[in-house]
C-alpha cells in the first residue's frame, strides 16, 4: 500500500497487489480508476519504480514534474523512479500501465530523460500492440500458483521486449563504452547531485576524464555532463519548492548550497524566477482537483 509522507507527495513504494514475488505488475486504467475511488491518482506522487503508460483510448492529461502532458490514442508515458507526476484527468482515458522494477528488465530504457511521451505511428502501435498482448500472456502464466523459473525468466524477456518497443527514445546510440559511462555518471550524480557541483567530482570518482563524459552525456542526454548535473540539481529543488513547507534558505541547505544567495542566483539563471517567485506560481497550478 502506499504511504503518504510529507507535504503532499505520496511516497510509491513497489507492492504490487497481485504477486509480490514479480518484479512487474500490470494493470488497466481502468482498474487503476475502480482501486482509487477517492482520486488520489490526481495528487502529487512518486514512485519507486518505472512506470510504462500505454494509451489506447480516450483523451485526458498527465503532469509530470511540473510539465503538462495531453494523452490521446497511441501515446506512451515512461516514468523514471523518483519523478513527482500526477494523473491529472485520465477519468475517460484506457490502456495498459506496467510497472516495473530497476531491475526487472535487461533492456536499458532511453539513458537521458527521467520523463519522457510521445505519440505512436500506427506501424510502431502495431508492433507495441503485438509485444503488450506477448507481455500480458506470459504475465498471466507468471501469476499463477505454478509458475516456474522459466516462466519467469521469460517474463522477464517479455517486458524487455515491451519495453524496448514502448521506449519514446531509440534504443541508445551510446551503447558499448559511451553508454557505460553515461550510466557510471547518472549513477553517481542520482547519488551525490547535493553536495557535488563540479563534474571534475564525479570524474574522480567513476575514474574516466571530464571531457569522455561529456562527451558521453551529449550523446545520451542530449547536453553535456554540466548541463546534465545542474537540471538534476534544479528539478530537485522545483520538487521541494513545490511540496514542501521549507524554507528557501532550508532548500538551499538540502541541496549543498553554502549560502542562500547562491542558490537563489543558481535557479533564477536556470528558470527565469527566484525560488519564492517560482513556488507561489507553480502552487496555483498543482493545487489537485476535488476528486
Amino acid at each position: 500500500m502506499e504511504k503518504r509522507l510529507g507535504f503532499g507527495v505520496w511516497q510509491v513504494p513497489y507492492a504490487p497487489a497481485t504477486n509480490a514475488q514479480l518484479p512487474v505488475e500490470l494493470l488497466s486504467f481502468a482498474e487503476l480508476r475502480a482501486m482509487d475511488p477517492s482520486g488520489r491518482r490526481r495528487r502529487p506522487q512518486r514512485p519507486s519504480f518505472h512506470v510504462v503508460a500505454v494509451v489506447d483510448q480516450g483523451h485526458g492529461s498527465h503532469r509530470a514534474d511540473f510539465v503538462d502532458h495531453r494523452l490521446e490514442p497511441r501515446t506512451v508515458v515512461h516514468l523514471r523512479p523518483g519523478v513527482v507526476h500526477q494523473w491529472s484527468d485520465v477519468d475517460s482515458v484506457d490502456g495498459l500501465l506496467v510497472l516495473f522494477t530497476p531491475a526487472a528488465i535487461d533492456a536499458e530504457p532511453h539513458a537521458g530523460d527521467w520523463y519522457s511521451t510521445r505519440r505512436l505511428r500506427e506501424d510502431e502501435w502495431a508492433l507495441l500492440s503485438a509485444a503488450a498482448a506477448h507481455l500480458q500472456a506470459e504475465y498471466a502464466s507468471a501469476c499463477t500458483p505454478s509458475t516456474s523459473r522459466k516462466g519467469r525468466a521469460i517474463l522477464r524477456h517479455a517486458l524487455s521486449a515491451f519495453v524496448l518497443r514502448a521506449d519514446v527514445g531509440d534504443v541508445p546510440a551510446t551503447a558499448g563504452e559511451k553508454h557505460q559511462v553515461f550510466r557510471a555518471y547518472r549513477g553517481a550524480v542520482e547519488e551525490h547531485f547535493q553536495h557535488w557541483r563540479h563534474v571534475t567530482d564525479y570524474a574522480t570518482a567513476i575514474g574516466y576524464s571530464p571531457k569522455t563524459i561529456s562527451r558521453a552525456t551529449m550523446a545520451a542526454a542530449g547536453v553535456n555532463a554540466k548541463r546534465f548535473l545542474d537540471q538534476r540539481v534544479i528539478i530537485e529543488a522545483k520538487r521541494i519548492l513545490a511540496h514542501t513547507d521549507v524554507t528557501v534558505g532550508e532548500c538551499s541547505a538540502i541541496l549543498g548550497f553554502s549560502q542562500a544567495a547562491n542558490f537563489t542566483t543558481f535557479f533564477t539563471a536556470h528558470t527565469g524566477l527566484a525560488p519564492r517567485h517560482w513556488r507561489e506560481r507553480e502552487r496555483q497550478t498543482i493545487t489537485p482537483s476535488s476528486p
